[in-house]
């Protein structure tokens, strides 16, 4: 399972009534990276990007201590409306619905995917992301 896959399901977990997993990693191919696939590390980019509190909340879910909450609003503010209206759509939910989902969603997946700030050095391979995919559905 690569990380696409498991942002698919966690995704899928946190909408009401979400079947279609492969409208579920369109949205995330162009919420993160567009044309390129799914990057979380373009994700991480926007909130360190936004600055202030929104680069330090995303610097608490790369770190190895705990994780800052965000909300909606502020995924938003980072992402831009435009994305998670576009994100909405494809998923045939609201934007604040998809904003609420992300704001579940985003930090939990960066955190396990992070070790003392570097985005997947901690994944080691298929073996990895097994392990990492087996703590979010505890």
């Amino acid at each position: 399972m690569d990380i696409k896959e498991l942002a698919t399901q966690l995704l899928m977990s946190k909408i009401n009534g979400a079947e279609d997993s492969g409208a579920a990693a369109s949205a995330l191919d162009d919420l993160a990276g567009g044309s390129k696939g799914f990057d979380l590390g373009d994700i991480v980019g926007q909130f360190t990007g936004a600055g202030g509190d929104l680069a330090s909340k995303a610097a608490s879910w790369l770190g190895d201590g705990s994780n800052d909450a965000i909300s909606g609003t502020q995924i938003q503010d980072a992402i831009g409306g435009d994305k998670i209206e576009a994100f909405a759509s494809k998923l045939g939910i609201g934007s604040e619905e998809a904003s609420s989902s992300l704001s579940q969603i985003l930090p939990e997946l960066i955190d396990k995917s992070s070790k003392g700030g570097n985005l997947l050095d901690s994944v080691g391979g298929a073996a990895g992301l097994a392990g990492m995919a087996s703590k979010f559905f505890k």
